[in-house]
């Protein structure tokens, strides 16, 4: 009998008391749970499950006849399960009894739909409500048109996007270059961006909105810009084709001059209340979702951080492949490739996300102060810094899965071609362009305070930072905790504190602030933690767009 199961470790005792024999070898840190092997007797008794779309079912049974194709159970337990360990199960026999070996597959536990509610600072968020189609404020969008429309009226209370957008400049029309659209800075480099160019999309003075697909659709080519809007709901989209090589002058690599980020929020105008939620989010040319100064009160949950795949139709390398073939003045490029760096190796090191979530746009500004985010159940696929960045305020990241075994590997690749490189051209390299990957995790910056709770970190050199501009002002050191967080790097792992002594997720670079909350003594809201050794099976299977399948109405609520 071989299964896949998820179990709470404090749970284990519970099986031990059902079973006759009950054998353990817990690794916690373990990606799966597996049950080894069951050896089943006439007389002995069967523990066998069923994977539902929410939970994992467990009976217990006793028989007598274990010939026969079992049909009636007998449920005596029924749990959910969430961690994760391996163990062996044996139930043992007196000499020369008759042994009967079945085999059981068991699907992986999914979340329960009530782990899908809003949690966190952004929790009062209501969106448009729970309205009918046929209700004139929910606005389906097939265009551009439509959306920009759907913007404009002020009743609008749900935007349902029916199928994919491509919303650059050039691409929605001359009669839609107005109103919420404005164009954005012109892309330079990138073939596809030159051609289409690039939109923000304002969604401003709101209180009350839900933009939502059924079906995950994708938005290309803009970036939404949330001001002095309230109670907002973005869910089950993905955003995507957003970035280009950057030349700029004096800072190349260090993406600076577009300032394009799928979404931004407060910009223009504080938002409170704002629920980001089962989105995708590839790879973009500065942060992929960043927070201004202001009374910002967001959740970002379940949503995948990608970067790009770097495949053979992937956008970084049709951006490379034009400048292969087309000569424009690229200098750090044209560097690279003359200096050991092949196509195929810029591909690795760039594909990565550079920046995340900055929250907090100036530094040491009065405004940062009301800034409050939750961060929980995401995934981030190889994202080099910013989950996130602080600057004063609170946020909380929880049940957060970060894995960068990638990016790792392309930091090291680099390394390598800068060693091969004489000393002339390493000191060129690493003095006049950024083009390196950093590894950096939860960041808390000017007495800002961030609390990592049971997160699974994977291959970060700094997983926590509390300093980035001087560590030895203490106006910029930020206070910053971690517990009970898995945290491997190569073959090493550690799962604990980042109080613990000896602990390497003990913040640097400076030194450290006791930590304390801003405003508070405790959270000011509930919410449901997973054991960290679960969070990566969860989130893989059940964050990002168009993962769900359920029904339409689900997008409008907070709660199931």
């Amino acid at each position: 009998m071989e299964g896949y199961f998820h179990l709470r470790m404090a749970q284990l005792k519970q099986f031990a008391a059902l079973l006759s024999t009950l054998l353990l070898a817990v690794e916690a840190d373990a990606a799966s749970l597996v049950i080894n092997s069951a050896r089943l007797a006439p007389d002995g008794v069967v523990l066998a499950g069923a994977g539902g779309s929410n939970s994992a079912t467990f009976w217990l049974l006793a028989t007598t006849n274990l010939s026969q194709p079992i049909t009636n159970w007998s449920a005596v337990a029924t749990n959910q399960f969430s961690a994760e360990g391996n163990f062996s199960l044996t139930n043992p026999l007196p000499p020369g009894s008759a042994q009967t070996f079945y085999r059981l597959q068991v699907a992986p536990t999914q979340p329960r739909s009530n782990n899908y509610n809003l949690f966190g600072f952004g929790s009062p968020a209501t969106g448009g409500g729970l309205i009918p189609e046929s209700d004139p404020n929910y606005r389906k969008v097939y265009t551009p048109g439509d959306l920009r429309l759907a913007l404009a009226n002020n009743n609008t209370k749900v935007i349902e996007i029916m199928n994919d957008l491509n919303l650059g400049w050039n691409e929605i029309g001359a009669t839609n270059q107005t109103g919420r659209f404005r164009a954005s800075a012109a892309a330079s480099l990138h073939p596809a961006l030159i051609t289409s160019g690039v939109t923000t999309v304002d969604i401003q003075d709101k209180d009350g909105l839900t933009i939502f697909s059924a079906n995950g659709a994708i938005i290309r080519h803009s970036e939404f810009n949330l001001k002095r809007a309230h109670n907002l709901l973005v869910r089950n989209l993905k955003f995507d084709e957003l970035w280009e090589w950057d030349e700029s002058s004096g800072t190349p690599g260090d993406y600076d001059e577009k300032d394009w980020d799928f979404i931004t929020i407060g910009d223009g105008g504080a938002c409170t209340n704002v629920w980001i939620d089962h989105c995708d989010f590839t790879k973009a040319y500065d942060g992929v979702l960043d927070i201004k100064g202001g009374y910002n009160k967001v959740t970002i949950s379940w949503c995948r951080f990608l970067g790009d795949g770097g495949g053979p139709d992937s956008f970084v390398r049709k951006q490379f492949l034009y400048f292969e073939t087309i000569s424009i003045a690229t200098p750090m490029y044209d560097f690279l490739r003359a200096n050991g760096f092949s196509l195929e190796d810029i591909v690795a090191i760039t594909r990565s996300q550079k920046k995340g979530h900055l929250v907090g746009a100036t530094a040491l500004s009065d405004a940062n102060a009301g800034l409050k985010l939750t961060l929980h159940h995401n995934y981030y696929l190889n994202m080099q810094d910013r989950m996130p960045r602080l600057r004063a305020g609170n946020a909380h990241a929880y049940n957060l899965y970060v894995h960068n075994t990638a990016a790792l590997a392309a930091k090291r690749l680099r390394a390598t071609r800068a060693a091969a490189m004489n000393s002339t051209e390493r000191g060129i390299l690493n003095g006049d362009y950024s083009f390196d990957v950093t590894l950096n995790g939860a960041i808390s910056t000017e007495d800002g305070a961030v609390l990592v709770e049971k997160c699974h970190f994977i291959d970060l050199t700094s997983p926590m930072r509390n300093n980035q501009t001087d560590p030895s002002n203490p106006a910029y050191t930020g206070k910053i905790r971690a517990l009970d967080t898995i945290y491997t790097l190569d073959a090493t792992v550690f799962r604990g504190d980042s109080e613990a002594a000896g602990s390497p997720l003990s913040p640097i670079p400076a030194a450290i602030k006791p930590f304390s909350w801003n405003g508070f003594t405790n959270l000011p809201y509930y919410y449901p933690l997973d054991e960290p050794a679960a969070v990566a099976d969860m989130v893989t299977n059940s964050a990002g767009a168009g993962v769900l399948t359920w029904g339409k109405t689900n997008w409008l609520k907070t709660s199931y």
